[in-house]
């Protein structure tokens, strides 16, 4: 969501001044210690998908209201589209850190001092947002991501993905069995000593427990999209792997909760109102803090139950998402100048995202659950997200709050 950003590297343009020609604001060129980073428009591409999604699940009908293919789209950004942002965060963290080879000695202190910068801003940001927005707002989740990721940006592919995979496996029973023990006084006695929860609704238990997108049961996307970060998606090979992998993570994990939990199991939250402004109170993390819960529920694989079965097909969709928008743009020319004003968004996914919510309040946009029947106020969300980058792409390197944040992490070169 955030923007990221060789041995040597060019000058990078003044932020006033026009970018020069490109097929990325930040693709090519040279990554440290390995070979041309190749075309990563459709990343950016991806990055707008997810931002749209945010939009549909934000300010669109909720999905009781939605049939056919309109039903279908909600059901998709429920969920994935969050998801998707959180793997793309986990592949921006790779384009800090090194991405085909990891940083070491000076430039990999400063890396890392950099992706802690970013990460205490993000949870700055997203605290003060969730005061006047909820606990939907995912920027402090992100900050907390970050954090948790630095230990692991020297891991090869392979690696990562392997911890993906275990975390996948476990965390979510992990998740299920404390908060069913947590007690509302034990929440109640932590809270009270939280000053995150004094600013907000969104303290330390939720950031990791509790909340929208709780670390444990999140790391998973985050440290998949660090693996994905670490592999050439230019490589035609590469491509065909990772979209049998893609694949096979869908079919296997909602096949098999298909079979288990019944034809229930795939259902979304968004179907009970509960998650149109975001996730909703029922859930991921506090999906379990709900009385008599069944560790039947384990089985299920709805967007944002947090089990096992959803964290793998989530991947495998997003996976599916970021090579899809990779291929397309990279063998079909014509289609990536069309999509040319879709990818700026993608280039400033965090202004993007802030933005919707600050012209929902300054707009009055009706938002929650059954507070919005038509389409119309989302696809105007839409046409002015693209018309707005469009314009400032022409103009500047970064979107507004990139270059803030970009500015804010160049302390991180003091590092020694």
């Amino acid at each position: 969501m955030t923007q990221i950003q060789p041995p040597q590297e060019t000058p990078a343009p003044q932020e006033n001044s026009p970018p020069p020609p490109r097929t990325s604001p930040h693709s090519a060129g040279q990554i440290p210690g390995g070979p041309s980073v190749g075309r990563l428009v459709g990343v950016d591409l991806a990055r707008a998908l997810a931002v749209f999604g945010m939009y549909v699940v934000h300010i669109g009908p909720p999905l009781s209201a939605t049939h056919g293919v309109a039903g279908w789209i909600r059901y998709m950004a429920d969920g994935h589209s969050s998801v998707l942002f959180a793997t793309l965060a986990g592949f921006s963290l790779m384009l800090i850190a090194g991405r085909f080879e990891p940083k070491t000695g000076l430039a990999g202190r400063q890396a890392k001092a950099r992706i802690a910068i970013r990460a205490v801003i993000l949870l700055a940001l997203g605290t003060v947002m969730a005061t006047e927005y909820g606990g939907v707002i995912i920027l402090g989740f992100y900050g907390v991501y970050f954090l948790l990721a630095l230990p692991l940006v020297r891991l090869s592919a392979g690696t990562l993905a392997v911890i993906a995979a275990g975390l996948a496996l476990v965390m979510p029973q992990l998740a299920f069995v404390l908060t069913m023990g947590l007690s509302d006084s034990v929440q109640q006695s932590i809270n009270t000593y939280d000053p995150l929860r004094h600013l907000s609704e969104v303290g330390v238990l939720d950031l990791l427990l509790t909340g929208f997108y709780p670390a444990l049961t999140w790391m998973p996307f985050v440290i998949a999209g660090m693996a994905l970060g670490r592999m050439d998606l230019s490589v035609a090979a590469v491509q065909r792997r990772l979209a049998a992998i893609g694949a096979g993570l869908v079919v296997g994990a909602y096949g098999l909760s298909l079979l288990l939990a019944g034809k229930n199991a795939l259902r979304s939250m968004a179907e009970d109102g509960s998650s149109s402004t975001g996730s909703g109170p029922a859930s991921m993390g506090s999906v379990f803090m709900e009385p008599q819960r069944s560790f039947s529920e384990l089985l299920s694989a709805g967007p944002h139950s947090g089990t096992t079965f959803d964290i793998i097909g989530s991947v495998g969709v997003a996976i599916l998402v970021i090579v899809g928008a990779t291929v397309l743009m990279d063998r079909l020319p014509r289609l990536r100048r069309l999509a040319k004003p879709v990818i700026a968004v993608g280039t400033m996914s965090l202004t993007a995202y802030v933005g919707h919510f600050v012209a929902q309040s300054v707009l009055s946009t009706p938002a929650g659950a059954g507070a919005q029947q038509s389409w119309v106020p989302l696809l105007m969300y839409v046409l002015g997200a693209i018309v707005f980058a469009t314009v400032w792409s022409r103009f500047f390197r970064r979107g507004p709050l990139e270059h803030l944040l970009n500015t804010a992490t160049k302390p991180a070169k003091y590092v020694r």
